[in-house]
């Protein structure tokens, strides 16, 4: 068997045909700008850039997100040429098999998980953190008690009480896995109308923030090289350079919801034009959203209280502890990033189940993961497999640790995308493209330069924790998914006739 079998241009293209059993097209540009944005702005602003800043950076945080979205923007120019060029679902998943073969395809359909799954898991821990600051300073009442709220691994800082299971976060995965079997469309209205809430909360705080900047708080901006050890004994390169790539790393999670939308290529109604107006669209507003909400949250707080008692619900914190008069924003914070994340796991299972389902449709994966739920048309048996391995991850592993494994996970395949459209100019030059990334390979190969060193600063551990995952990849890929490959068996398509996917009756 050939390992780097590829599949052709023209079977993804007959496989994107729409027919009365194939995903509906009913996403268009705006959609996906929405479905991006309310990817993109949520754990990674609201917690992560706490965390970054606390664990390595200090208020150098915004130099990190500047690395990150620089990243991000090289590879977003890639996954735009793939995504009008190859208008399927599976992202990058997808435009690996096209590129470089069947085995890199699995091994990126492999490390997608990290990406959306595990990211889904770290949304819905960071939900669980919002919602107890609701109960205890919106409402009034208890907070979940710690036991409940968090997982076996974690221990409060007063040492008096250890996790069992993150109940809230498994909630909150369960009813929105739900909401994406109803419908894509209906899931789609339902984040735009988010979206719209979202930002204006975003663009609140900073506007607002900016007069409650303490420049103590900014000095020194970048702090000099050294370490930092946190309360559960772990310890990180804190200021100088590496703290700088190691918290571009870490909110490098806030920026993956753009590449989201190229798993929905299959369903938005124009994809050649539509596709790069969503990727690019939403990656350019929340770029100049997050550098400034950064600047504003390391200047009104401390970056000991996000190692203390701000570390969880940092932006709630902040507000309610240093912006005087100002509770009322503190509360609506409070209730809009509850909202807000809510989207952002939302977009993540679907992106998720749409590579699960383009896996199943090639005999990578199981059938069952390609079949339609008979009237909403949907992936459901996806979305219910992912549905436990989402909450698994949600209810027993630590935040810190499902975050740094996402953002390891799509750093790896944002390099991948970019090796892609190097590998597709000299392989398929006359491919259609309605979107041309500019300058290659010059701008692929700057993608893989400045995601291979926000790789580096996340360090070792979390380098062994994906090669470990992508051990186990490999191990399922030779004892299922190479038997059971249709282009291994030979099963070729006809693109005037292309199978559609099974619906169970």
């Amino acid at each position: 068997m050939n390992l780097f079998l590829k599949k052709s241009i023209t079977q993804l293209l007959a496989d994107a045909k729409e027919t009365d059993k194939s995903l509906k097209r009913t996403l268009s540009a705006s959609s996906l700008v929405a479905l991006g944005i309310g990817a993109i702005i949520g754990a990674g602003l609201f917690v992560r850039t706490a965390a970054a800043a606390a664990q390595h950076a200090g208020p150098a945080v915004t130099i990190g997100f500047l690395i990150a979205s620089i990243g991000c923007a090289l590879a977003g120019l890639c996954y735009a040429e793939l995504s009008s060029s190859i208008p399927i679902a599976g992202s990058a998943y997808t435009y690996s098999y096209a590129t470089m073969g069947e085995l890199i395809a699995w091994i990126i359909g492999w490390d997608l998980i990290l990406e959306y799954a595990v990211g889904a898991a770290t949304v819905g821990i960071a939900w669980t953190e919002y919602l107890n600051n609701l109960l205890v300073n919106v409402i009034g009442t208890s907070p979940i008690p710690y036991e409940l709220s968090h997982s076996p691994f974690e221990t409060s800082l007063d040492g008096l009480h250890t996790g069992i299971i993150n109940l809230p976060a498994l909630f909150i995965v369960t009813i929105l896995t739900f909401l994406l079997i109803k419908g894509t469309h209906e899931s789609a209205l339902v984040n735009g109308i988010i979206v719209v809430a979202k930002v204006a909360i975003v663009i609140l705080i900073i506007v607002i923030g900016w007069g409650f900047i303490n420049p103590v708080n900014h000095t020194p901006y970048i702090p000099p090289a050294g370490t930092y050890t946190d309360n559960q004994g772990i310890t990180f390169d804190y200021g100088g350079i590496l703290g700088i790539l190691g918290a571009a790393g870490v909110v490098f999670f806030a920026f993956i919801g753009f590449d989201a939308v190229s798993t929905t290529a299959q369903e938005a109604k124009d994809p050649k034009k539509d596709m790069p107006i969503g990727i690019l669209g939403s990656l350019a507003v929340c770029t100049v959203l997050y550098i400034l909400f950064g600047h504003v949250l390391t200047g009104v707080a401390s970056i000991e209280d996000f190692r203390t008692t701000g570390r969880e619900a940092s932006v709630a914190f902040a507000i309610n502890k240093y912006m005087t008069g100002y509770a009322w924003l503190g509360h609506t914070v409070t209730i809009a990033i509850l909202f807000g994340f809510s989207s952002v796991i939302l977009v993540m299972l679907l992106g998720q189940s749409r590579v699960f389902y383009a896996m199943s449709c090639d005999g990578l994966m199981p059938k069952m993961f390609s079949q339609l739920h008979p009237k909403y048309k949907t992936p459901y048996k996806a979305n219910l497999f992912i549905l436990i391995l989402v909450g698994l991850f949600a209810a027993f592993v630590p935040g810190d640790i499902v975050g740094d494994m996402t953002s390891i996970g799509t750093l790896f395949a944002f390099m991948l995308v970019c090796g892609a459209v190097i590998i597709l100019r000299k392989t398929n030059p006359d491919l259609p493209r309605q979107f041309k990334t500019p300058w290659v390979p010059f701008v692929p190969i700057a993608g893989i330069v400045v995601c291979g060193l926000m790789i580096y600063g996340l360090g070792w551990l979390n380098w062994l924790r994906l090669l470990i995952w992508l051990a186990i990849g490999l191990a399922i890929y030779f004892l299922y998914s190479r038997k059971h490959s249709l282009l291994q068996k030979g099963i070729l398509v006809d693109p005037k006739d292309p199978p559609a996917p099974k619906i169970e009756e």
